[in-house]
């Protein structure tokens, strides 16, 4: 469990979307909300874990709430043990395009441990998990409609924005969020990032089938530097010197890669 905002450090924290698949399995002890960080987020928590378990006895509902078909009902099956079933690393719970360029299993000595300290992830389920925080396997997006009713959004910005605020405070928090992820709670002055692509003539476009991939590259370059990137400049730097194009703009970067 990571400590709360008050007891950390001067350091980058690299904040990364979740993904819709997980790692099965796992070789931690059942789901124990007291062992995540930011307990400040624990009712909300304990509240989606109640509603998503529940909803899981309904087949055709829970399909529809997770925009799931039934070739994905295993999906649903964990849902229903989410209180029961082992839980393992939130880093090396979810993969993916992003996870897979990240690569955390493969960092060694120093760099391994910076990953541990600097990468979190936002969850529809949990909210912020840290990357060491024990999660078992789920499925529930950002865009997700639980019977209850209301956003995800609306019922995680009220807790999560204070949480995210007072990390920012301490911290440089580089934002590599989906939009989706980024409804779920704002925060003030973080790093935000996007990829575009350069034509020959110039034009540019949003990058979005490699999107993921890029991103997941630069957590990998933040998370194996010495370097305590104090601002968006500092994160320029660190990605230039891996010999990435960027443009800073205030806080907002932008990685130009060749169409």
């Amino acid at each position: 469990m990571v400590a709360d905002a008050g007891d950390y450090p001067p350091r980058v924290l690299v904040l990364l979307p979740p993904s819709e698949t997980k790692l099965a399995g796992g070789d931690g002890p059942p789901l124990d909300l007291a062992a995540l960080s930011h307990p400040a987020l624990d009712p909300v928590r304990d509240a989606l874990v109640d509603e998503v378990v529940e909803l899981a006895a309904d087949l055709p509902a829970a399909r529809a709430a997770l925009g799931i078909s039934e070739r994905q009902d295993d999906e649903i099956a964990r849902n229903a043990a989410l209180r029961t079933s082992p839980t393992a690393p939130a880093i090396t719970r979810y993969t993916g395009v992003l996870y897979d360029a990240l690569d955390v299993r493969s960092l060694r000595g120093a760099a391994a441990g910076r990953a541990r300290e600097r990468l979190a992830t936002c969850s529809a389920l949990f909210g912020l998990v840290h990357a060491g925080d024990p999660i078992p396997a789920y499925r529930l997006s950002a865009g997700s409609t639980l019977p209850a009713g209301g956003t995800l959004a609306a019922r995680w910005r009220p807790v999560l924005e204070p949480v995210l605020a007072a990390i920012a405070a301490q911290q440089l928090v580089v934002d590599l969020r989906s939009g989706s992820y980024a409804a779920l709670a704002r925060i003030p002055g973080a790093v935000t990032v996007n990829v575009l692509a350069e034509r020959p003539d110039g034009s540019r476009s949003v990058v979005s089938h490699h999107n993921k991939s890029h991103k997941g590259a630069l957590a990998r370059l933040l998370v194996s530097s010495r370097a305590e990137p104090q601002d968006a400049g500092a994160v320029a730097r660190i990605a230039r010197k891996a010999g990435l194009t960027v443009e800073r703009r205030d806080t907002h970067l932008d990685l130009v890669l060749p169409a």
